[in-house]
């Protein structure tokens, strides 16, 4: 087969490929509770997710594939190819390539230009939340399928198109999945950067617990506390509405917020808001500062690290409430390596860990911190726990450990990493980008032979998790291709993993 054949066929359904992206953005897939669809049917992650599965597994079928849905905690899009007798030989058993991709996506947030999900097509981009994480690539590997199948291409493997529904969150939905399919022989995820990447971090998540005792005199006191809205993003808002009955105590507060707010104009080059109001008997303090995805908090500025300075300012009648802010401001404050909380560990591979507060949350009975960490591929989990439960000790708060994805990390002379170069650098004319080692997760880790492939090129900017994420046009097309190739040379007969 000619590639221009399918190349030119890719050009030709681009506006096809747009109007479905658009379709899909349209579809607000945060995770969400459990609920039951109009037949009684179950969505464990929500309407949306549910609606944009269902939306991408009919185009599939359209598209002349065969469509799989796993219970609405995943599915899947199948080219099927028969077992070929060779030379007279029995047919040996077909191997399963597979694109790992999912469907569902982060909280909006605010401050976008158009609307989060309005699929808005404005100066050669498409905007809204999931159109580079992974709505846009994922559409970009269905329409490379189309694009061979319309060229008349013959694959020597299956080809499997695999749709995740909770990859931001717990990835419950991709077990279930394996578990009532399978995994495929090898692959790759559409979810990361080009050129490949042959190493992702570990990735672990955790609280840090302080449990509250009722404050043993009066005084100020804290109403409510909350900030972020998922673990494995910079958060960008936190709120503390605060309470005293003290004559004045109010008009102190807002001195001093407005004495902060003064000497940070500017936090690590970045512009913070910071607002101060009353709410009823109370007084609120706001931050907004910026999201950025968890795996580079460099590139945000966190909200609850304001508010904690802020507050650190101020006496709260419960000496364990002063002692837990004392403890953030000491030991992480606008660290996002960890330094001061004693996990600050590097490797040569991957660099250096990252550290991220996600998520504050307040119950009057206790304070929580979650955070989100990315950990070099030589390392272990044991690794950085081990310093920051000695410095969490010593303020009596506590360290719940959650999910951990252990790191993964392939040669980068390995046959696989070598083949999504060569197919890189083919299509883009880029004979200087290597292959990567990145913070991120991506679903390679839940099988073997698998890595991340795009789809964010090299000098793009990264909006991932951030407001205004959007696609240029042109690199949508440009990705298609090149999964286009992708899939051309990783079904061939001779293909070795």
């Amino acid at each position: 087969m000619d590639k221009r054949d399918y190349v030119e066929i890719v050009e030709k359904n681009m506006q096809e490929e747009i109007e479905f992206l658009q379709r899909l953005i349209q579809i607000n897939s945060e995770e969400a509770p459990e609920e039951k669809g109009p037949n009684g049917e179950v969505y464990p992650f929500g309407k949306g997710v549910a609606e944009a599965l269902d939306l991408t597994l009919s185009e599939a079928e359209k598209m002349g594939f065969i469509p799989r849905n796993v219970d609405y905690y995943g599915g899947h899009i199948d080219w099927k190819v028969s077992p070929k007798e060779v030379d007279g030989e029995e047919p040996k058993p077909v191997k399963t390539m597979g694109i790992l991709g999912h469907l569902d996506v982060v909280p909006a947030g605010g401050g976008w230009s158009f609307d989060a999900y309005s699929g808005e097509v404005s100066d050669g981009f498409i905007y809204g939340r999931g159109t580079t994480d992974d709505k846009g690539p994922v559409v970009a590997s269905l329409f490379a399928m189309k694009a061979l199948k319309e060229a008349g291409y013959e694959p020597a493997a299956n080809i499997r198109v695999i749709l995740g529904c909770d990859e931001e969150t717990n990835w419950k939905g991709m077990a279930k999945y394996l578990e009532a399919v399978g995994a495929p022989d090898y692959g790759f995820t559409p979810d990361g950067d080009f050129p490949v990447i042959n190493g992702e971090k570990g990735i672990a998540n955790f609280d840090i617990v302080r449990k509250l005792n009722p404050p043993a005199s009066k005084g100020l006191t804290i109403r409510a506390l909350e900030g972020g809205s998922a673990k494995n993003m910079v958060p960008e808002k936190a709120r503390a509405l605060l309470n005293s009955t003290e004559k004045g105590a109010y008009d102190k507060i807002k001195e001093k917020l407005d004495e902060f707010k003064a000497t940070h104009l500017s936090i690590n080059g970045i512009e913070p808001e910071i607002t101060g109001k009353l709410v009823g008997k109370s007084y609120e303090v706001a931050i907004v500062g910026k999201s950025a995805h968890g795996a580079h908090p460099e590139l945000g500025l966190n909200a609850i690290s304001i508010l904690m300075e802020f507050l650190g300012e101020l006496n709260f009648a419960n000496e364990e409430v002063n002692d837990t802010i004392d403890f953030y401001n000491k030991h992480i404050g606008y660290d996002v390596n960890g330094e001061r909380i004693g996990c600050a560990l590097e490797d040569e591979k991957s660099g250096k860990l990252t550290f991220n507060v996600g998520l504050l949350d307040f119950d009057k009975k206790s304070i929580t911190f979650t955070v989100n960490v990315r950990y070099p591929v030589t390392l272990t989990d044991d690794d950085f726990y081990k310093g920051v439960i000695e410095t969490a000790e010593r303020y009596e708060l506590g360290i719940l450990k959650s999910r951990t994805q252990e790191p993964i990390y392939f040669d980068p002379e390995s046959p696989m990493i070598k083949t999504f170069m060569e197919i890189y650098r083919e299509n883009t004319g880029d004979m200087e980008a290597k292959p990567l080692t990145i913070g991120g997760g991506t679903y390679a880790r839940s099988m073997d032979n698998c890595v991340a492939f795009g789809a964010l090129f090299p000098g793009d900017p990264d909006l991932m998790h951030q407001k205004d994420e959007r696609l240029a046009l042109d690199r949508l097309e440009t990705m298609t291709k090149i999964y286009a190739d992708a899939i051309y040379k990783l079904t061939q007969p001779d293909f070795e993993i």
